[in-house]
């Protein structure tokens, strides 16, 4: 009986954490050598029993963004400064938009600055029934913006350095999200341990 409550309990905590994590909009890839041309993908997952209808993303003073890539069911509008450099970004749904168990990815290109340290990328997240989550605090705060760290420059072309690193980088986990799952599942083992050692005492 102890023993399927300590597994349960680890599941439970693995999902938990697990979850907590991936339900932040993020954007990838979490690292990119700076003076390159990078293809970021903005994810975003519903947390709430409405639909998400709409997401604005402000871009980061060291990336200079120029394309989109289509999205199927959605429209985008951009905001640009007198410059012309695109400051922001905002999709709409066309449709019913993400649902409570749903996530939507976003493509852009860039380029980031040669003297760029790091890109943090504010969010606003637009559900059906009206309420909007910013995703613009700290790290360290329940509605933490992304952080793109900038590493020094790659010797090379700048695009074809940028195409190999967003190679490498589709698809990757948020790390995140890996490393608290990892606490959790070590977490319930080791007190799957405690449990079985005092039993058999």
């Amino acid at each position: 009986m102890k023993k399927s409550l300590m597994i349960s309990l680890v599941m439970l905590l693995t999902f938990t954490f697990g979850s907590m994590a991936s339900a932040h909009v993020t954007v990838q890839p979490k690292e990119v050598p700076a003076n390159s041309y990078q293809v970021f993908t903005l994810r975003v997952p519903s947390e709430k029993d409405a639909a998400t209808t709409q997401v604005k993303l402000e871009v980061p003073a060291g990336v200079e963004v120029s394309k989109f890539e289509p999205k199927p069911d959605w429209t985008y509008q951009m905001d640009k400064n007198s410059d012309g450099k695109i400051t922001s970004v905002i999709w709409k749904a066309t449709g019913k938009g993400f649902s409570a168990t749903e996530f939507g990815q976003f493509n852009f290109q860039g380029k980031v600055a040669a003297d760029a340290k790091e890109l943090a990328w504010k969010a606003y997240q637009t559900y059906s029934d009206g309420s909007v989550v910013e995703w613009t605090g700290a790290p360290d705060a329940d509605k933490p913006a992304s952080v793109t760290m900038v590493t020094a420059a790659t010797g090379g072309d700048g695009a074809a350095s940028g195409v190999a690193v967003a190679a490498n980088n589709a698809g990757g986990n948020d790390k995140l999200t890996l490393w608290l799952s990892i606490a959790a599942l070590v977490a319930g083992v080791l007190a799957l341990i405690v449990s079985l050692g005092r039993k058999r005492a």
